[in-house]
């Protein structure tokens, strides 16, 4: 997950990076990793061109097939606008 995301800081894409269902364009991306017979899920947005906000990583825990769960969009929807918030923030500085 960390070269994935040091790729993206480069303004590059992984492998095992695709866009997050749900959310508009390609600007909200899911690193898929598996390790020890698990699967982990990291989230990012490319959403400003200066900066790389990680928004949530876990464990996929399998509930409902490979969706994401309901209460993990809710948490990077919130982290998104969060981020935003921040990015614009330190814009004006």
């Amino acid at each position: 997950m960390g070269y994935a995301l040091h790729l993206a800081q480069c303004g590059e894409k992984a492998d095992n990076v695709k866009p997050l269902s749900g959310f508009k364009g390609a600007s909200v991306l899911e690193i898929v990793d598996n390790y020890d017979s698990d699967t982990y899920r990291a989230v990012y947005t490319v959403k400003f061109s200066d900066a790389v906000y990680v928004l949530h990583a876990f464990q996929k825990k399998s509930k409902k097939g490979i969706a994401t769960p309901k209460s993990d969009i809710k948490l990077i929807e919130q982290r998104l606008k969060r981020a935003k918030e921040y990015h614009d923030e330190q814009s004006k500085q």
